[in-house]
């Protein structure tokens, strides 16, 4: 009755059924893997945001294949100023933008577009486990192709030219990474896009964590690059801390006539759907000139909770966090006493503890914990001291 591609494990795992259990009890739980921007304590303009949803025009239904012409230039706005990675393109054309529900939808159409069944995009690893799901969806392979840490993050190009074939369409990279943190580098940007023309394959960029880079300096973007065609992807969710508003945007780049031909076709692709709402739309430039003022809030949080973190690990003689250069998240290594599975469990079940094994982010070993940086500053210190506390061997002297 069922598509073989829908054949997953839909049984509930070990964690999944001690925070069941550690919510039904009732007690204080530190939850140190909240990602929702909404429900971290931040300051909205609410006036601000509600007023632009207030627009008269949106009682319209203007159906636009890319999306709504004004909401394209704001996008191509965002991006003013910006430095790529590589070619002559000084600004993005905001007829080379299609807008989508979110990067989820984004992707389901640039898979589409990009592989027949059984086709393959290389996929970094450790990287988001979304991936899978959506290749599953669009009847292609995921190859992982590893990133190496050695005083931080590098591609593994070795691994990843062997793990090339016939059937290779895309090289995706995460732009900073989710979870390392790790952004492209300069000249590996150079090196992707030289493998990629040379095969005809595509780059998809996800930048959603492009402004949250550690240093001063605004990193490089992939929409202004020509070397290959390339797929750029972001949107409100994070740019804008606006989950709720699912909108989004692939930016695309590259050799001229490759552009003019994946823009014709995704634009059909889009004009099936027709995803974003009209409000949304119109509300968006307001919506991306509120992003300053959000961001610099989590800017903050992000410090202050990595502050504690250190302050925390200098008291641990067995703790250690890696290297990272911006994003959301830290990867705090751990001795490995036991599986990544087990000692999530025992964090929830004695310390009231939630934080995400390394593996569901695909990491190949155990001894990596995956923590969010946006969490509420009191509840990460309280969480992370408890970490501690059980990792330096007190495990029967942690309060539940």
């Amino acid at each position: 009755m069922f598509a073989t591609r829908t054949n997953w494990r839909l049984e509930t795992n070990r964690l999944a059924r001690a925070l069941e259990e550690h919510r039904r009890s009732g007690k204080e739980l530190f939850d140190l893997t909240a990602s929702n921007p909404t429900t971290c304590g931040l300051n909205y303009p609410e006036e601000e945001i509600l007023a632009a949803l207030a627009d008269p025009r949106g009682l319209v239904y203007r159906p636009e294949s890319k999306g709504l012409r004004e909401a394209r230039e704001a996008v191509a706005e965002y991006y003013r100023g910006r430095e790529g990675f590589s070619g002559s393109i000084q600004r993005v054309d905001p007829e080379r933008i299609l807008l989508a529900s979110g990067t989820s939808e984004a992707y389901s159409h640039i898979f589409r577009l990009l592989g027949e069944k059984g086709d393959e995009i290389l996929v970094p690893a450790p990287s988001y486990p979304l991936f899978e799901f959506l290749a599953d969806l669009a009847d292609i392979r995921l190859v992982p192709y590893p990133l190496l840490y050695d005083h931080g993050w590098q591609i593994d190009f070795a691994s990843l030219r062997a793990a090339l074939t016939p059937h290779s369409r895309a090289v995706l990279v995460v732009h900073p990474n989710n979870p390392t943190g790790s952004f492209v580098k300069p000249h590996e940007a150079a090196e992707l896009a030289e493998i990629c023309a040379a095969r005809e394959m595509a780059i998809v960029a996800d930048e959603v964590f492009l402004d949250y880079a550690g240093g001063a300096d605004p990193a490089q973007t992939f929409a202004l690059s020509d070397a290959a065609l390339t797929f750029t992807l972001s949107g409100l969710s994070k740019i804008s801390l606006l989950p709720q508003m699912k909108l989004a945007w692939t930016v695309v780049s590259g050799p001229e006539a490759a552009v003019q031909m994946a823009v014709e076709r995704m634009e059909i692709i889009a004009d099936t759907y027709l995803s974003p709402s009209t409000p949304v739309q119109l509300a968006l430039p307001k919506f991306l000139s509120v992003r300053q003022a959000m961001q610099e809030q989590l800017r903050e949080r992000i410090s202050a909770n990595l502050s504690a973190l250190d302050a925390m690990l200098r008291e641990s003689r067995s703790l250690a966090r890696l290297d990272r250069e911006g994003g959301w998240y830290v990867i705090l290594r751990v001795p490995v006493t036991a599986t990544d599975d087990d000692l999530t469990v025992a964090l929830l079940e004695r310390c009231s503890v939630l934080v995400h094994p390394g593996h569901f982010f695909n990491f190949s070993q155990e001894g990596f914990l995956i923590l969010s940086l946006i969490t509420p500053d009191r509840q990460f210190s309280d969480g992370a001291r408890r970490i501690r506390k059980l990792l330096n061997g007190n495990w029967g002297n942690v309060e539940p």
